[in-house]
């Protein structure tokens, strides 16, 4: 276990969507600097974890703790304060067509330190974050002359340009193919050897969910079902965990129900 209180703490947490229950006890604890995975079948609220995290979703009750601060008290001034030390890699990567690649990078700089951050050096950081990410050079494209691949890198450079303390990354995978998904795993853990930062990453594969993970929590029930490292989960006895890395589904699923109610 990493040294020191906890960065990131959900304690208890409740949420519901009306009659869809998401969260009836979430508690995980997060550790600067590592990168942790959380897993879950579509629908247990992986995404729904990061959004509550810096305040776009608001938790129906619990604690949600970040570096000694309970978020789910603050004003929308004290969120904006915790969202400059955040990033969030969106699932789609949430590129602007109307900019070009450098000023989607330049788009957080130009909105967060626009009084204070001179233009030749937020240039400079773009140009630094595409470098990163293994882009460089590109900042005149269009997104519509990108791959999926580019795509999400030059989101994750927009995200890195910020300097930010924790990286969120919302499936950051999802649509690529095997080649591409290597090359953002590696880049995932390039990132974190070259940065130390504290990464959270929601995804549903379990190459990048071994690929990258300091340490793995599962979701499902509405709480965490297993965290831990990956021999833990490798050498788990609960089943629900087992079906879901080994991708099986439960034994005693009835499928012909399935599809009459389908």
């Amino acid at each position: 276990m990493p040294p020191g209180p906890p960065l990131i703490r959900f304690e208890h947490v409740r949420k519901s969507f009306g009659s869809k229950v998401i969260y009836t006890d979430l508690t995980l604890d997060l550790y600067r600097g590592e990168t942790v995975t959380v897993m879950g079948a579509s629908g247990s609220g992986k995404s729904v974890l990061l959004k509550m995290l810096i305040g776009l979703l608001h938790a129906d009750g619990g604690r949600i703790v970040f570096d000694g601060r309970d978020v789910t008290s603050m004003d929308d001034e004290q969120l904006t304060q915790v969202r400059r030390r955040i990033a969030y890699l969106f699932q789609g990567a949430a590129l602007f067509d109307s900019l070009n690649v450098g000023e989607n990078v330049a788009y957080g700089l130009r909105e967060q330190f626009w009084r204070t951050m001179h233009e030749a050096d937020i240039l400079a950081r773009v140009a630094q974050s595409l470098a990163l990410v293994g882009l460089p050079g590109i900042e005149g494209m269009r997104p519509s002359d990108l791959s999926g691949g580019m795509k999400k890198r030059v989101g994750l450079a927009r995200t890195l340009a910020l300097q930010p303390e924790v990286l969120l990354y919302d499936e950051p995978t999802t649509g690529l193919d095997p080649v591409n998904t290597a090359r953002i795993n590696h880049l995932i853990n390039g990132i974190q050897r070259a940065l130390h930062l504290t990464s959270v990453v929601v995804t549903h594969d379990m190459g990048t969910a071994f690929s990258v993970s300091d340490r793995l929590a599962m979701l499902g029930k509405g709480r965490i079902l297993l965290v831990g490292t990956k021999d833990d989960f490798r050498n788990t006895d609960d089943q629900v965990v087992r079906d879901f890395i080994e991708g099986r589904a439960p034994e005693t699923e009835d499928v012909a129900a399935l599809l009459a109610s389908s």
